[in-house]
Order: structure tokens, then sequence, then C-alpha cells
């Protein structure tokens, strides 16, 4: 490797590597604000200047000039530093003084760097130009006038969303950035280029002019809106949630964040439960917490546990539906489920129901099949990852499914299950493909498992992993996608039927008479067998609210600190950033003050001893954020018979990315995405 010194410190990095990656190598800070690492070199700004000795006696682009062996190079001699001022004299030509009124005021890379490398003057006196903002959707504000022509914008969307929305028409100083034909930009990722831009010209639309980051408490948390487990940071001012960032993870989300993730937390304060109901006459009224307990006790009082069960939805935290589990045992019920969309999981094994390869790991893949899923709507996160690898080495993806775009190039095998079976007996094309790989991939989604005939999918994935050789002690590549971010936390607590237990299926259709529903909003309630007694307990009046007969209010994922393992099984841990409205109260508090009352109080009193119990009942819980990679010791599969393979077409299981659950249903923005999603749809004709 290339042995560089940089202002007399030597740094030895990987040959092909810039100067400027050699100079962070080293701890040396060089300005820039066309380059970022995760997208291709444009050497725009020309902001990155550097002296090399022995080169043309000229500053230097450092982004993209490659280092050898024995190079000298000064970051900070006087040649660049007068080429940096000029560069930044040239930036802030047309720039407006817009500081006051923008934005990006506080956490802007144009005003931090004009402070530390620009001039105190400027020998311009010309008026500015004026540039007309554009229309890029409902979540990304424009100010055109602000435009540094960085490019970064236009690359991410092209490269990492793979939507090439984006681009540049004229030249020069009459450059502009736009999306040609005006329109919504069509990525479930765009609003990435919001953290992207280094000065005000995208910013966030539902966030203008909302609050100064220096106003912001600021606490890590991790995302609950899809089963990723993107690491995020909440912004809040007093009692609301005003903003929802990224954090840097290089094994889950690298620095990305969905547009629903980013923006459904204006329905955090819309619908919201504050305070327990109780059904009278036909009725919901408002009533106490002693009343809604006295309610639900003298229910459950004359019934015997097989009666009894409960639900949990795909929000719930780990702590509250342990403390449920525990609440049900103590009742006698072994009537739980997780499932309530009935996808056939197995949960005799952990690596039966996570995405095992790991979403980091999809990096060494070199052939995939996804069956039943669609990871652009499921987990753009995730998806944005597989584009990644098939841009790296053109990987072959095959896909059992609907026809969809998925910003990568997909051969279409198929719509239904049957084509599964022509894999695993050999006889499909495909399969010679994923037998001559050395690190084949399969991914089956939600879409496949929640079919009559899900369990023999999920045995028929299994078994063609194990034939083309995906199962092995380096390698596992059988992956389940979640779209569920409680789903992998409660079937690794076990929150599934016990002996003699009763399903989803079986609880709706009448086999208890009391059922208890963590969050559970998935499923049409009209399916509750009439005469069912039904507590809700949840933080929005969504549908399981409307069929409630006792409600309790409780916390989203914003109020309270709780613990969630993603889809690859990846347990991480959010903290509370604001208080839960009115008298909502965390969930696991409600259940533990509830079994109190019925005198079967659950074992702990604090959320620490909780948490003990989490790690006692599987010792998952008391890894935090640390996922090791395994390969597959046990070839045995899943038990089902793949010959039960249905005919019907396999269908995703997320057809409005927008509105997958009660905060994104509560939410505007997410309503105007879906709006403006159909307008460009079904675009209006000339005449109309």
């Amino acid at each position: 490797m290339p042995k560089v010194t940089i202002d007399g410190k030597e740094v030895e990095v990987p040959a092909g590597s810039t100067i400027l990656q050699a100079a962070e190598a080293a701890g040396i800070e060089i300005p820039r604000f066309c380059y970022h690492e995760r997208l291709s070199i444009a050497g725009n700004c020309r902001m990155c200047l550097v002296e090399v000795e022995k080169a043309p006696p000229k500053p230097i682009a450092s982004c993209g000039y490659p280092v050898a062996d024995g190079m000298v190079v000064h970051t900070d001699s006087k040649m660049v530093r007068n080429a940096r001022r000029g560069v930044m004299e040239f930036l802030l030509i047309n720039h407006p003084l817009d500081c006051p009124i923008c934005d990006q005021g506080g956490e802007c890379d144009l005003q931090d760097q004009a402070m530390g490398y620009g001039m105190d003057h400027s020998r311009y006196e010309e008026n500015k130009r004026a540039v007309p903002d554009k229309y890029l959707g409902p979540l990304v504000k424009t100010s055109m006038n602000r435009c540094i022509h960085c490019t970064r914008c236009i690359r991410f969307i092209t490269e990492v969303a793979g939507v090439p929305d984006l681009g540049a028409t004229n030249r020069g100083e009459h450059m502009e950035v736009g999306t040609y034909v005006e329109r919504a930009l069509g990525s479930e990722l765009s609003a990435n280029i919001i953290d992207l831009c280094p000065v005000g010209a995208l910013t966030s639309k539902p966030y203008a002019f909302v609050a100064r980051p220096w106003e912001l408490t600021k606490v890590d948390s991790i995302d609950v809106l899809d089963a990723v487990g993107t690491n995020i940071r909440v912004d809040a001012r007093g009692p609301e949630v005003l903003r929802v960032l990224p954090r840097i993870n290089e094994d889950v989300n690298e620095e990305w964040l969905g547009d629903k993730s980013r923006f459904a937390i204006d329905g955090l304060k819309r619908r919201r439960l504050d305070r327990p109901w109780v059904r009278e006459n036909g009725k919901l009224r408002a009533a106490t917490w002693n009343e809604a307990f006295a309610a639900v006790a003298a229910k459950l009082k004359g019934l015997s546990g097989d009666r009894i069960g409960a639900i949990a939805g795909d929000l719930c935290d780990a702590e509250s539906m342990l403390a449920l589990k525990e609440l049900m045992a103590g009742l006698g019920s072994p009537n739980l489920d997780c499932r309530q969309d009935g996808a056939k999981l197995d949960a005799s094994r952990r690596d039966f129901y996570t995405f095992n390869t790991t979403i980091a790991g999809i990096e060494e893949a070199d052939a995939l099949l996804i069956v039943g899923s669609n990871p652009r709507r499921e987990a753009p996160v995730l998806n944005a990852r597989i584009r990644k690898t098939w841009l790296q080495n053109g990987m072959p993806i095959g896909v059992i499914g609907d026809e969809a775009d998925l910003t990568y190039a997909v051969t279409q095998l198929g719509t239904s299950a049957k084509t599964l079976g022509a894999l695993v007996d050999g006889s499909h094309d495909f399969a010679r493909v994923l037998t001559a790989a050395k690190k084949p991939m399969i991914i089956v989604g939600q879409g496949a498992l929640r079919r009559q005939d899900g369990a023999a999918v999920l045995a028929a994935c299994w078994r063609l992993a194990s034939m083309v050789g995906a199962l092995s002690p380096e390698w596992h590549g059988f992956n389940v996608l979640h779209t569920a971010a409680a789903r992998v936390g409660a079937l690794d607590l076990g929150f599934v039927p016990g002996p003699n237990g009763k399903d989803v299926d079986t609880m709706l259709a009448g086999g208890v008479d009391a059922l208890w529903l963590l969050g559970a909003d998935g499923f049409d309630t009209a399916r509750i067998a009439a005469g069912t007694f039904v507590i809700y307990q949840g933080h929005h009046g969504d549908v399981g609210a409307a069929r409630a007969d006792v409600i309790l209010p409780g916390a989203a994922y914003t109020e309270k600190s709780g613990t969630y393992a993603n889809t690859e099984g990846r347990v991480q841990r959010g903290f509370m950033a604001v208080y839960p409205p009115g008298e909502a109260r965390e969930d696991w508090k409600i259940l533990r003050a509830f079994s109190g009352i019925i005198g079967r109080t659950l074992p702990y009193d604090t959320i620490e001893q909780l948490r003990a119990r989490l790690e006692q009942v599987n010792p998952v819980f008391g890894h935090i954020g640390y996922l090791p990679r395994f390969g597959c010791t046990d070839p045995n599969g899943p038990a089902s018979e793949v010959k039960a393979l249905a005919d019907a077409p396999v269908v995703a299981a997320v057809t409005n990315y927008y509105m997958t659950d009660p905060i994104s249903r509560s939410s505007p923005t997410m309503a105007a995405c879906v709006e403006a999603q159909s307008q460009q749809a079904s675009p209006a004709l000339a005449a109309e």
C-alpha cells in the first residue's frame, strides 16, 4: 500500500485511494461540498484544493486525485488558502443572504466553511442571479437561488435510490437542477437529499420555519415503521416531536432513512388516545383508569384461561409483549399470537424467521431470489443495499411475485408459487443460476407467508436454499424479510400459541370470549366474532380502538424506552423523547398495574427489572446492537410439504408504502404523498 505524507504526517492507505481519503485517514480535515463517501466523485465544487509537491504548480482537487507512494501533500499552504478563499468567493457571488430565514441555518456546511476557509469581504457588487424554485413533491422544499451545483442530490437519486428523476439543464451560472418535467420525486428514499444538500437549497417541506436546531432536544431511537430497525435521532421541542433524522449505522441503514419513517411523525399528534374509554350501552365514554381496569377485571373474573386471548401488533416493544405474555400466563391462557396478518412463520428455530445473511451481508451475495416481496416498498433502506450490490457485481436477481420496478434489473420468474416448486425440483433455469453462485441468497417476504400455503412456501424456500448451496457453515443465505418491527422480538419471546393454544384466526372466529389487542390494528376487525369482549391497548384511535369495549391509552415509540429486534434479529433500543399525552402511559406499566388489581402481580416494578427478565426469557435481549454472523449448522428445515404449494398468484404484503400502520395512517403528510403518487399514476390528459 502506498505511503503518503500529508502536512508532515505519514499515512499508509489502500492503492487507488484519493488524497482526500488519505487525509481523512490521517485525521486531517479538508473542506468539501460535492464530495460524499457514498456517492461517485464529481469534482464540481473545487473546495477540496490541496498542494502536491513535484506535481504541476497549481492547486489540485483532492477528491479525485489518486495517491502515489512517496507523495507529499500540503493542505494549509499559502497557495491552498488563497485558492479556497477564491472558490468560496465564487460560491457566494450568487448565494442569497437568506441565513436569517433559511431552515438550514445552524446546520449549514456553507456557513461553517465560509467562516473557516473564506474571506471577510467580497469584491463583487453585481446583482445576484434568480432561479425559479422547483416542485419536488410534498416532502422536499426547494429554494434554488441557494443551489451551489454540487450535484449530490442528482447522484443520490440516480445511484443510491435508483430513480433518476433529477438532473441538470443549461451550463455555467445558468445551470439549474430539477426534474426536467415538473413532478414529485418517485423514490421512497427521496428525502435523504435534504440531509445531503450542503446548503439550504433543499429543505424539509413539513418542517419549514418550525424550529431552529438549538431549540431541539435530541434523543437516539429506533425506527419502528418497518422492520429494518433504522437508527434514528428524534428531535423534540417541549411535548412535540418535530423532526426525525437518520443516525449512521453501517451494519443496518448506513446513513439513509425511508420517507415514511422520516415524515409520518405528524401522525403522532393526531387521532391520539389520551384517556381510557369504556363502552356502555353501545357507546364509548371517557373513564378513569380505575373504571377501565374494573371493567376489564369484571369481564375476566368469570372466564377460564382458554377463553381469553391476546394479539400483539406490529409496533410493540419487547417489554410490553413480555408483560402481556406473562399476564396471560397468570390468567392461564395459552392463546397468544403476534402474527396478526396470519403469516405462517415457524418459531421453532430462530433462523427460520430472521434475515440470516444480515443486511450488511447482502453485499457479499452474488445471486438472489426474491419470493413474495417488494423490498422497495417493504424496506426501502434494505432495497438500497440490494441495488448497491447489484451495481457492484451485477448479481442476477430472480423474482417470484408481482412485476414491479425494484430499481435494479430482475428476471421475472412468474407469479405462481408453483414456480418455486419448479426451482426446488431443478427444472427451472434460474435454479442453475443459483447453484453456480458462490454465495446465493433467498429472500422470502410476508406476502408469500400469509397465504394458506405459507408454511409450504417457507419449507420450499429453505429446501431450495439447501439445494443451491446457500446453507453452509460459512454462509447462511436463507432470509425472511419482515414488515413489522415487533415480529422478530415477539417470536424470540415465544408470543405464539402455547400447547392447545389458539392462533389469530381461531381467536377472531369466536375461539375466545375476551380478546386483548396490544396495538393490533393490522387486520379487519369485522372478523372479530360478535359478543367477544375486546380490550384495546394502543396509542391511536385506529380500527382496533373502534371495535374495543375498553380502551387503555398507551405510548407511541417516541414516548417510551423500548427494545426491538429487527428483521435480521439485531436487538436495539430506543429512548423516550417526549412524554405520552394526557393520561396515556407506557404499555408495560399499564399491564403491570392491571396485574396487581386482579391479584396476579407481575414480578417487576422497574424497567431494569423487566429487561433482566427479558434476558432470562431469551439471552439475545442481552446483546444490544450486536449481531454475530452465523452460518447454517443444521440443514433440517421447517416441517411442511413442498407439494402443498398452491397455484394462486404470489402478491407482496405492502401495496401502499405510505400508509401501513396507525401512525402513518394518521399523518397528513403521508396522505399528501399518496395523493401525489396517485396523480402521477394517472396524469391528466391535455384535453382535460
